[in-house]
């Protein structure tokens, strides 16, 4: 395991933000996201940060916590796998890396954490926008401001001059490509984002054996975003653990990510909002930018690939890139309902799952949050009406659960 960043090291007497662990039994239909799992009168008992217990209404009996007649449906709280805390999902994301000071943007990593708290997300896997989200981690942790579970990248690791070098850490050649790798690790990565492509292949083979060994020998992930074919294929040939995005694929590529088990985390949003010729120009887009959106989604052959591969059975796990123009961070319904419109999950609750239980597995925390049962941390969220019978019911969060504190 590396080395513990340096702020672990701090002394912290109390919390500033020091919510109390409550001790309550949530009521109401149950999402379990264990398979298709339903209990249509069912409780969740949360005590001391866990889930003690999940049931039938009709077992609940006596309990000394408060009872809670939520009138909606309980389930895991959901993860975004693709998210970048210091954009606002308005502005231009090159101006924002280059000319917000890093206090702006801690006040946006701030911000877009109640965001997403309040839209039902309690784990969010941030991919990189300068350093920030190295802080806002260290922010939740040490009970400086409260936020949902973070799983930081620090900076993604790119070829100098590459895909969006304004906010990443450059490196030219193996060695400094090491070098990269090392500087997230000591910060407190979790995991290792690198650009694989933009609109052609980065980095030399030399630099991406590099970058992707030294990130195993440092015992972490490591995920790449790769948008076509021949990318794809050579990030998962080369051994990166995720793919980011996805896009045109072979037949070859859908049985190597088959062969070695790597998953899709899809962002269907920033096409799909950007699409909306009204919502778009409310957030400056150029015209021909939004009949070039407009066009992509009415044809439709651009997600082909990932069509086949879900069908195939290679593992779609949610993201929505939020921070990019048009998609704040409680965009989180549009991708839902278009990876059911598309075919990439079967239903609503396999989107659900896709949030769930899929992306704890993705980010091996699978013993731990994903589900409802007995045992593992209280991330609830609760929402109002059914989720089952319509997707739209998640953009009605009524309560929020980390770790057993009530967040909303």
């Amino acid at each position: 395991m590396p080395e513990q960043p340096e702020w672990r090291f701090q002394r912290i007497l109390k919390p500033i933000v020091d919510l109390p662990v409550e001790h309550t039994v949530l009521v109401g239909r149950v999402l379990t996201s264990k398979g298709d799992e339903v209990i249509e009168h069912g409780f969740v008992e949360i005590a001391n940060g866990k889930i003690v217990a999940v049931g039938a209404i009709d077992e609940l009996g006596h309990r000394e916590g408060g009872v809670v007649e939520t009138g909606g449906t309980i389930l895991p709280g959901l993860f975004n796998n693709h998210a970048h805390l210091g954009w606002d999902g308005i502005h231009d994301l090159a101006n924002q890396s280059i000319h917000d000071t890093p206090e702006i943007t801690a006040y946006k990593c701030a911000s877009n954490m109640l965001v997403s708290l309040r839209s039902g997300v309690t784990t969010v896997r941030d991919l990189g926008m300068n350093t920030s989200n190295l802080f806002a981690k260290q922010a939740v942790e040490q009970g400086v401001f409260p936020g949902p579970r973070l799983i930081v990248c620090g900076q993604a690791i790119i070829q100098t001059g590459g895909h969006t070098f304004w906010c990443c850490r450059e490196a030219s050649g193996p060695e400094e490509m090491r070098r990269a790798v090392r500087e997230q690790v000591r910060a407190g990565a979790d995991l290792i984002k690198i650009m694989g492509s933009h609109d052609r292949v980065e980095m030399t083979d030399d630099e991406l054996a590099a970058v992707i060994d030294e990130t195993h020998r440092n015992g972490l992930p490591i995920t790449a975003h790769a948008t076509f074919d021949e990318v794809i294929n050579r990030v998962v040939r080369f051994g990166v653990d995720v793919v980011e995005h996805g896009g045109s694929m072979s037949d070859e590529t859908i049985q190597l990510l088959l062969d070695r088990q790597v998953p899709i985390v899809t962002t269907f949003a920033p096409l799909l909002m950007q699409a909306v010729p009204e919502l778009a120009r409310q957030y400056g887009l150029p015209e021909w930018k939004i009949a070039e959106r407009v066009k992509a989604v009415e044809r439709g052959d651009r997600w082909d690939g990932l069509v086949r591969a879900a069908k195939a059975g290679v593992t779609i796990a949610f993201g929505t890139d939020a921070g990019s123009p048009v998609v704040g961070h409680g965009v989180i319904v549009p991708e839902m309902k278009h990876m059911v419109k598309l075919g990439v999950v079967p239903d609503a609750y396999g989107a659900i799952r896709s949030a769930t239980s899929v992306s704890a597995v993705l980010n091996k925390l699978d013993d731990k949050l994903g589900t409802l049962e007995a045992g593992k941390l209280a991330d609830v969220i609760v929402v109002d009406g059914n989720p089952l019978a319509d997707l739209g019911a998640l953009e009605k969060v009524k309560m929020t659960y980390v770790g057993g504190k009530r967040m909303v």
